[in-house]
């Protein structure tokens, strides 16, 4: 038997948000440096989650829930990015739209479809994500309304007047 508590339901919240911004920052790394989706995963895991570098304490993350949003994002791609595509205007393909907000809309993109999170949690959850990312912009509006698209479209039943 372990001795270490349960987190509590805030603390469980903390760790899936932290898992949310760790794919985010994990897809981009795949993608800036072309390197493999396991690489990735185990850096993440052993010197991210829960560490200390330069003096500021990462958070640490739903273990299985960055998991599952790496796996489904990359498994996905193709369908994710024409989701993603179907969302934006014509002249702006996800080819050419800033690379983080790309593996951010490929990791929202593996959730909405296939995690149980409803669609406005995690439309929410990953316009913070965005503002993390860009905290003096306009991308979290953009993000809102891109991924308010994709929601729509994966899962409609979620946004029909009751």
């Amino acid at each position: 038997m372990s001795n270490t508590p349960k987190p509590t339901q805030a603390q469980k919240r903390q760790m899936r948000s932290a898992a949310r911004l760790y794919a985010v920052q994990a897809l981009f790394q795949m993608e800036a440096l072309g390197e493999a989706l396991e690489d990735i995963q185990t850096e993440f895991e052993e010197f991210r989650f829960g560490a200390t570098i330069g003096g500021d304490t990462y958070a640490e993350g739903d273990l299985k829930l960055f998991r599952a949003l790496l796996s489904e994002a990359v498994s996905n791609q193709a369908k994710i990015d024409q989701m993603t595509d179907r969302a934006l205007v014509a002249k702006w393909p996800i080819d050419r739209i800033d690379p983080t907000l790309r593996a951010l809309f490929r990791a929202a993109g593996a959730e909405l479809l296939t995690q149980t999170t409803p669609p406005k949690v995690a439309i929410t959850e990953f316009v913070d994500v965005a503002k993390a990312f860009f905290p003096e912009g306009k991308e979290s509006k953009f993000v809102n309304a891109v991924l308010d698209h994709m929601a729509r479209d994966v899962k409609p039943d979620a946004f029909a007047p009751k």
